[in-house]
């Protein structure tokens, strides 16, 4: 079985992502001759997890009923030889890679082609995923190998493979394996009913020649290339900032001093050579920043903002500048008029007119149908110089955001799977887009959103001003800014430690599985009437399961997933926004993004399934200047996030309850014994989960959960 399994995200994108782990299944012998045979002599089927030695038995018996019927060798215990107790016709496993983009063409969905490849082959086949590309593993005889290797490189190839002309002739690839050949003409025992001949059948049948292509020679001139893509672009300004005089007037110590009252600002200029450039000072007032940009300064006077916000006012002057931005800072804290702001004064400040663009100027990509929706609704709150802005994202109406498209737009909101949908059929043009902005990074890595990002960018000018925002600064972000952005500044607020708010109360109870219910169903029957609850849970079925049970006890609730259609999604967020329903039961959809700002709670129903979405759930409340509270059930599943989640409350100051601490320590404990009996680092058979995950089939999960004394 592969270790991958494609399936589809709330955009309508192939992402990979671990299969689950298959329940014990009965083993059944196949009901006529040519399937045991297949089963039992040429192909050498594995047996299911759930096999045992019984399964076995009855196999060998068949084959000793068979061999006296037929007087046909036959291999004994097959099942058994296929997990490597008997490795007399086994060579060193086969080892090559494939593009990440082409292992969900081997898989097939739900494992289903790998399964068909090692039936046809009698090989074993194991994929191990790798950042760029995946690492195939082939295991079994000389022979089987050489067949599965040629029938993966032809499934992966050019769609002319050997292996869909068997199939679709109907003839067994392995029936060949004495002679040496993987045809499938009259020759292989593949009845001909056509009328033409064998020759012309063949010539038909045959796949076309390759085109080869010179990788190195495209590598090598991969400049040239790109600068015969652009060397038509129009003209393009990004300077567009002024000093204010006050502003240059500040002090070294004044402008430090400043940064460290206003929660700590750190700034930095990641230029890769020569000197570092002096960083801007901040605009301390919106005046400071947009004195020269009168309509700028109307729109934000209607609104009612009284200042700017620490990451606005020292991400403006970098902006405004025309430079590179890496905008790092917890949600809620203004991010998107960070870098909306300077956007309009960017496109208006282009020396080719709108008219003559032939395309939109701004492209903002986003992680989540919500996010690009609230973002929207920013922009046309501000109306600078009549911008049009639309909203592009799976689940809406596609053909109704094509047309939009084709009636002219300057600003793209997206996620980026509907967008390189548009993109790949050529729908809408990106050549023209000049501002660039890259918000939620981190969630976009984390959703499996690079491939699309990456094919999105290689569309857009590269010498385009460029911003991206993100609430931590992980690996993956580091990577994507270093591709893409070129020489940026960086401004974080905080620490580039996560750290969950300090305006906000946390609690967490260690708790038993069949207890969160209670617990949940307790808390709010002591919400007050002017609370307000944001209830995350980590299942799509799970909110369902939980919101119908309110509904069921009179509890007025709205639920928010990736399975709902999106009138459904916006009407519940909605309602909730507007305190029809002061419940949202939600997964980690609306953990990034959601702009709620009088969320008095948030309840961890289940442990997010890393730390960083524990921060982001938590900062859903505390918004705004506003204290609120977070309350998080733990399970002894969960043990692996407590010495994780220990510090984050630390640093929040937080109380640490006595069973957090022994969770983290015997869990501490565990990894260290781990390591000292497989050095290598390997997971077992339980995965790696560590407490005995429930689908491991085994009992150790089970007995050691015991010792906690719940």
């Amino acid at each position: 079985m592969s270790d991958w399994e494609c399936d589809d995200n709330e955009d309508g994108i192939d992402t990979q992502k671990p299969a689950p782990k298959a329940a014990p299944t009965e083993w059944k012998l196949p009901g006529d001759d040519r399937q045991r045979e297949r089963v039992f002599f040429g192909l050498r089927r594995r047996a299911p997890r759930g096999c045992s030695d019984d399964c076995i038995d009855e196999g060998s018996e068949f084959n000793r009923r068979r061999s006296g019927a037929e007087g046909r060798p036959v291999l004994q215990s097959t099942a058994r030889r296929t997990f490597g107790d008997v490795k007399s016709d086994s060579s060193p496993p086969v080892t090559f890679t494939v593009k990440n983009a082409s292992v969900g063409r081997v898989i097939g969905r739900g494992g289903a082609k790998i399964r068909e490849l090692e039936e046809l082959t009698g090989a074993r086949i194991k994929i191990n995923k790798g950042d760029y590309e995946g690492e195939v593993v082939i295991f079994g005889s000389s022979a089987a190998q050489h067949k599965a290797k040629e029938m993966i490189e032809d499934l992966v190839g050019d769609g002319s493979s050997r292996f869909h002309n068997v199939l679709r002739k109907g003839g067994d690839y392995g029936r060949g394996e004495d002679r040496g050949d993987y045809s499938g003409g009259v020759d292989g025992g593949i009845r001909n009913d056509s009328v033409w001949s064998a020759t012309e059948l063949e010539a038909a049948n045959a796949a076309p020649a390759r085109v080869s292509i010179n990788w190195n020679t495209i590598r090598e001139n991969k400049e040239k290339y790109e600068e015969l893509k652009w060397k038509d672009l129009p003209p393009m300004k990004k300077k567009f900032y002024t000093e204010a005089e006050s502003v240059s007037k500040l002090t070294a110590e004044e402008v430090s001093e400043w940064r460290k009252e206003n929660n700590n600002i750190f700034v930095d200029d990641l230029k890769d050579e020569g000197e570092k450039r002096p960083f801007p000072n901040p605009c301390r007032t919106f005046l400071e920043a947009f004195e020269l940009y009168p309509e700028v300064m109307e729109n934000i006077e209607q609104v009612g903002f009284v200042r700017p916000t620490p990451i606005q006012s020292q991400a403006w002057p970098v902006l405004l500048s025309g430079e590179d931005l890496i905008a790092i800072a917890q949600t809620g804290t203004g991010k998107t008029l960070a870098y909306l702001l300077p956007g309009f004064i960017h496109m208006d400040g282009q020396p080719v007119p709108r008219c003559g663009r032939g395309g939109p100027g701004m492209l903002v990509l986003t992680p989540t149908r919500e996010l690009a929706l609230q973002i929207e609704t920013e922009c046309k709150k501000y109306r600078y110089k009549s911008y049009k802005s639309i909203c592009i994202y799976g689940g809406g109406d596609r053909r109704g955001q094509i047309n939009l498209v084709k009636d002219g737009v300057d600003i793209v909101i997206a996620t980026p799977g509907r967008l390189n949908d548009l993109q790949m059929n050529e729908l809408i043009s990106l050549r023209s887009i000049t501002y660039l902005v890259l918000d939620e990074a981190d969630r976009m890595l984390d959703m499996g959103f690079e491939p699309q990002i990456m094919k999105i960018l290689l569309d857009i000018r590269p010498d385009r001003q460029t911003v991206m925002t993100s609430a931590t600064w992980p690996t993956g972000v580091r990577r994507l800014a270093k591709s893409y952005l070129k020489n940026p500044m960086m401004v974080y607020v905080g620490t580039l430690d996560l750290a969950a708010v300090n305006t906000v109360q946390q609690t967490v109870l260690i708790v038993h599985e069949d207890e969160k219910k209670s617990y949940v169903f307790d808390f709010i029957r002591n919400m007050l009437p002017q609370d307000k609850v944001l209830i995350f849970v980590g299942k799509k079925l799970v909110a369902d399961d939980l919101s119908s049970d309110m509904c069921l006890h009179g509890v007025a609730v709205q639920s928010l997933h990736g399975d709902r259609e999106q009138y459904d999604r916006e009407e519940a967020l909605k309602d909730f926004k507007e305190s029809r329903v002061r419940v949202l039961v939600a997964t980690d959809l609306a953990s990034r993004g959601l702009d709620v700002h009088d969320i008095t709670h948030v309840f961890n129903y289940d442990f997010p399934r890393n730390i960083e979405e524990y921060v982001h759930r938590v900062g859903r409340t505390g918004r705004a200047g506003r204290s609120g509270a977070a309350v998080t059930l733990v399970t002894r599943e969960n043990w692996r996030m407590a010495p994780e989640l220990i510090p984050i409350l630390e640093r929040a100051g937080q109380e640490v309850p006595e069973d957090l601490v022994l969770m983290a320590d015997r869990y501490e404990k565990h990894k260290r014994e781990k390591e000292m009996c497989d050095p290598r680092g390997g997971q077992g058979r339980t995965g790696g989960g560590g407490w005995g995950r429930r689908d491991s089939g085994g009992r150790g999960g089970r007995d050691r959960g015991q010792n906690w004394g719940f």
